[in-house]
């Protein structure tokens, strides 16, 4: 068995990916954080990986990505709870279902695509916060 090194290369460039926006959401503290988001990240990587490359000339690879993103959308509603009128968790099943779509990206090989997309989940994360808490400090 052969390993492909661009393959892996797109699984690696994934789990860095997810792991960024992982630590980010460990660094506010939030119940997912840094392995979730690199497994969410490199569990998609690698489905595309294999829909691309696994199924053969006449597969459709748009099918497993659809898959993808509904997996990781029940995933994702097992991280929303409700406490009284405040509803929890609706950030982290959003970057979840980011995540997944930014290692399917990396899983393709658009690194750029992937890393532009991560650089913009986290100023959303990041920056986003210090806007609100600017806000809720006045």
């Amino acid at each position: 068995m052969v390993l492909n090194w661009e393959l892996t290369i797109r699984l690696v460039v994934a789990a860095i990916l997810g792991g960024l926006v992982g630590w980010e959401r460990e660094r506010a503290q939030r119940p997912a954080g840094l392995r979730t988001y690199m497994l969410v990240a490199v569990g998609s990587g690698l489905f595309t990986v294999l829909s691309v490359t696994g199924f053969g000339p006449d597969a459709d690879p748009g099918r497993l990505a659809a898959n993808i993103a509904v997996g990781i959308g029940f995933l994702g509603a097992g991280t929303i709870f409700r406490e009284g009128e405040v509803i929890r968790g609706l950030t982290t099943a959003a970057g979840l279902w980011t995540v997944a779509a930014i290692g399917m990206a990396a899983g393709l090989g658009q690194y750029l695509l992937a890393t532009i997309s991560t650089v913009i989940v986290l100023v959303i994360l990041a920056g986003v916060r210090l806007l609100e808490t600017h806000k809720n400090s006045r």
